[in-house]
């Protein structure tokens, strides 16, 4: 097993970020973005102005943790696109579809809006794993 080469992570990473923002900002930013401000609303809430930010910063650091698993499957698994799939696969039903049952429970958000923003996820992160972890090598 080889060492990770944890500057591949980030660089990959970074790329991943970059992909996982572009699809958030697609979906979430202007498909859903009417939904997402009428399920706001009915909250009697409205989106803080430096939530863009955090969602940006958060993009890129889901990107670094999606290259971080496909480094660690890597050995076991073999290098290439089809690992990368497999640990976006993993890494949506961790860090998507589990967390969407948890913010659907209450019921604060429609569960359309939240089943169709994990359902995208899904292919947010495949593709962005697959694409990051181009760049990466151990």
């Amino acid at each position: 097993m080889g060492k990770i080469n944890w500057g591949r992570v980030f660089l990959g990473g970074l790329l991943a970020g970059v992909v996982i923002n572009s699809f958030e900002f697609a979906i979430s930013g202007i498909l859903l973005a009417p939904k997402w401000d009428a399920a706001m609303k009915a909250l009697g809430r409205q989106m803080p102005s430096g939530a863009i930010g955090i969602f940006l910063v958060y993009g890129f650091l889901m990107g670094i943790a999606a290259i971080w698993l496909y480094a660690v499957a890597r050995p076991r698994f073999g290098p290439g696109p089809k690992t990368a799939a497999l640990t976006g696969i993993g890494y949506w039903v961790i860090g998507y579809a589990l967390p969407a049952v948890g913010w659907e429970a209450p019921g604060l958000f429609p569960a359309g809006l939240i089943a169709t923003s994990t359902l995208a996820g899904l292919l947010e992160i495949v593709v962005a794993s697959v694409i990051g972890a181009w760049l990466y090598k151990e």
